[in-house]
């Protein structure tokens, strides 16, 4: 077997050195003699391919990117999570166990070296059993102190003490083109470190219209897992929460809560085990000329502008809206002295309000304009 596949190799080998000797011949100009050596032989030489100077050793130095992730890498932690469910078919029929647990993971980080960790509702959403694993392979049992669906951040506690500690950032400085580095633990793989930029901030229909968090947009690659994990700049301080992605081909984007809205939900969770959120009880829609046009076209009860802007389709009974003087087909121009464009920056200018305290709406009604003054209630909780 050796020998023929010898001979197989060589008769494979023949029209390459066939060609090689051909072309050193033509290249010999006469006398079919191989320049080089006596005899034919070929003289190995050095050749210049390039004449640039030499590159000088490189000296150890700073990186931004090196450095703000060895300074919160430390306190970015891996939280598991058992949720259990009951299956009502569970030993009947070999339907299954009674009992079923059903595992998840997401990500976190210190805030506090007393064991206090921030990371998403939805990481620990109905868990039973939390787990939070160190990047230096230590593990604690974590207790979840309260969680807001509506901003999607939780704190869980670790009984704990000397703990890494992530530093937060202000959120409220952040521009667009800055970097932006995620840590976290995303398809299970642990202390998974990506970069971008910052390529949008105050992004209010990232997930939607109504939405109550002005989300941080990034292209850094976030996937599955990083969720709850820090989203930190070129100094090494927490500037979000990594919560969302949106995958379209070729490329994907991803959402941040804004630390300084985190801070805010996570210090009222540790104070009373809850976040609280004013409201005023009214439904809203974004207008435009074209839809201005076919309200007034087939109703007499609006007489809408042809504008763009966010009209009151409805308001609930009873509510600090109703109460405030606001009706159905009001144009809202203005919260707290903001302008409003849709209704997610009425919705950011109520949250930005206080439970039971003056809040000031400038509303177009027909020809008039009015300043209205609503008190937010309290927005009953979920459960």
């Amino acid at each position: 077997m050796t020998r023929s596949a010898s001979k197989s190799s060589a008769r494979r080998l023949v029209p390459l050195l066939a060609t090689g000797l051909a072309t050193g011949l033509a290249l010999s100009g006469c006398g079919g003699r191989l320049p080089g050596l006596p005899g034919g032989g070929w003289r190995q030489e050095p050749a210049a391919i390039s004449d640039a100077p030499a590159t000088p050793p490189l000296q150890p130095g700073s990186n931004v990117i090196v450095d703000a992730v060895s300074r919160v890498g430390p306190a970015v932690v891996r939280i598991d999570t058992v949720k259990r469910t009951i299956n009502p078919l569970g030993g009947l029929f070999g339907q299954g166990p009674s009992i079923q647990q059903q595992q998840g993971q997401g990500s976190g980080f210190i805030t506090r070296s007393d064991g206090v960790v921030l990371t998403n509702a939805h990481v620990v959403e109905g868990a039973n059993e939390v787990s939070v694993t160190l990047p230096d392979g230590r593990s604690f049992s974590g207790k979840v102190l309260g969680s807001d669906p509506l901003t999607d951040v939780a704190v869980v506690k670790l009984v704990a003490s000397r703990l890494p500690v992530a530093p937060l950032g202000d959120s409220s400085k952040l521009r667009p083109g800055e970097w932006a580095i995620a840590i976290g633990n995303p398809l299970g793989l642990d202390n998974t470190v990506t970069a971008g930029i910052i390529s949008a901030i105050q992004r209010t229909n990232a997930l939607g219209e109504g939405q109550r968090v002005p989300y941080i947009q990034t292209d850094a690659a976030v996937n599955p897992g990083n969720s709850g994990g820090p989203l930190i700049n070129d100094r090494g301080q927490v500037i979000g929460i990594n919560t969302a992605i949106r995958q379209a081909p070729g490329a994907g984007l991803s959402f941040a809560v804004p630390i300084n809205v985190a801070r805010q939900i996570a210090a009222q969770i540790l104070a009373r085990g809850y976040a609280s959120h004013p409201y005023i009880g009214v439904r809203l829609q974004s207008l435009t000329p074209q839809l201005a046009r076919e309200i007034n076209a087939s109703t007499s009860e609006c007489r809408l502008p042809e504008v763009n802007g966010v009209v009151v389709v409805d308001v609930m009974a009873g509510s600090p809206a109703a109460k405030g003087g606001l009706k159905s087909c009001d144009l809202i121009e203005e919260v707290a002295g903001r302008a409003v464009r849709n209704p997610s920056e009425v919705q950011l200018g109520v949250d930005g309000a206080r439970v039971d305290e003056p809040l000031a709406l400038r509303v177009r009604r027909g020809d008039q304009r009015l300043t209205l003054n609503l008190r937010p209630a309290e927005l009953p909780r979920q459960g």
